[in-house]
């Protein structure tokens, strides 16, 4: 009997290399996909550069899906009152120099801004101004004299801020940015739904009430739009000094609130991104900041010497810029606006200024016992006291009077 078939089987390669890839003790794991880390600044961050939608000589920029056109109708309406409110502007530094106001804080080629802020608001939400807006309150149709009378020194305020749905004008910085915040949480809160606007300068960025109406507003998700006005100068000190950011738009990512820059002087982009800007308070998604580059053409007040901080030719150069003659330049070409049209809005103007100076000319009766009204709702006894001191030195003094 012979041996047994043998089969004969192959060598098998006994490398290095073939022991790694043969060994599942020594095979690498996949490693597995790392899962994308979404951005917490999406959607936050403004855009690299002011957006804008007019060059400086009227013409129109490319449209953008993002922030599409007003209405032509929204937009010459905004040149009338932007007329309009330039001529009370001059009028109300020309009373300064009368005597007829004790201060007046220009804010003539701010235009676009006074006015966009105020048409991009129903006549149901709230505005919180600066001194700076009383243009922007004239344009929101509150009496002119009324806007005048804080600055003549006869009252505190006189309109009344319930009325109109304007608080009072509000000099120290950046207060109203808080005032804003509760009014608009109290609202939301109880099912309505008013959007407030907080108009600000650039120099009230650098204030507490600033940050904390702010950071409020983003976490109770207050439908408060923030306005600020950049126009370079917080009275003499530049925006150099006021910020290291590369614009004031960014600081509201470290409050989780979307924001955006804008072109000040340019009437279109200040109102579509303005009404962005509210349309996204109105829906409940908490509040939205907006910086407006822009510039002061005159003085911060009439007691202010601006040359002792800017050159004329830096005046003279924003000149070119101006937000007026730019959208007139636009709603001519587009055949919303003509010579006849241009004329009756300048007649209506002078008109205007017309019966303000004259109403301004009338010297006011002032009762010297309101200045204790409105302190408290229920006075205190010292405030009684005072005012009954008060009246009885009138009393005394009119005695006086009548013995002569």
């Amino acid at each position: 009997m012979g041996p047994p078939h043998v089969q004969e089987v192959p060598a098998v390669t006994t490398t290095p290399e073939a022991v790694r890839r043969a060994s599942p003790r020594t095979r690498r794991p996949a490693t597995p996909a790392t899962p994308a880390v979404p951005d917490p600044s999406a959607g936050l961050l403004p855009r690299t550069e002011p957006v804008r939608l007019l060059n400086p000589d009227g013409t129109p920029l490319p449209a953008r899906d993002d922030y599409p056109e007003p209405p032509v109708e929204a937009l010459r309406e905004m040149y009338r009152r932007m007329v309009v409110g330039r001529r009370f502007d001059v009028q109300a530094t020309a009373l300064t120099k009368q005597g007829r106001l004790a201060v007046y804080p220009s804010s003539r080629g701010q235009e676009a801004c006074q006015v966009g802020g105020v048409l991009a608001l129903r006549d149901t939400d709230w505005v919180f101004p600066t001194y700076r807006e009383s243009m922007a309150l004239t344009a929101r149709g509150i009496d002119p004299v009324e806007v005048l009378t804080l600055l003549r020194g006869d009252w505190h305020c006189g309109y009344d801020p319930t009325v109109v749905l304007t608080a009072p004008q509000c000099t120290p910085l950046a207060t109203q940015c808080v005032h804003a915040a509760g009014l608009a949480y109290g609202e939301s809160y109880q099912g309505r739904d008013t959007v407030a606007l907080a108009f600000i300068g650039d120099g009230a960025t650098s204030e507490g009430d600033f940050h904390e109406g702010v950071n409020f507003a983003a976490v109770f998700k207050a439908p408060v739009v923030y306005f600020v006005q950049n126009n370079k100068y917080a009275i003499s000190v530049p925006l150099s000094r006021q910020t290291a950011a590369p614009s004031l738009a960014y600081k509201g990512v470290g409050y989780g609130v979307p924001s955006e820059q804008v072109d000040g002087n340019d009437p279109v982009a200040v109102l579509a991104v303005l009404n962005r800007a509210v349309a996204h308070a109105r829906a409940g998604k908490g509040p939205y900041l907006v910086e407006a580059h822009t510039y002061r053409m005159e003085p911060h007040t009439n007691a202010d010497d601006q040359t002792r901080y800017r050159d004329a030719e830096e005046v003279e150069a924003w000149r070119d810029r101006d937000p007026i003659a730019r959208l007139e330049a636009y709603l001519r070409n587009r055949g919303a606006l003509d010579d006849a049209a241009v004329a009756a809005i300048a007649e209506e103007a002078e008109a205007y200024a017309a019966a303000l100076r004259d109403r301004m000319n009338a010297q006011p009766e002032v009762d010297p016992l309101s200045l204790f009204d409105h302190v408290y709702a229920e006075p205190t006894p010292q405030l009684v006291e005072q005012r009954d001191q008060v009246r009885a030195e009138l009393a005394a003094a009119r005695v006086e009077e009548g013995d002569a």
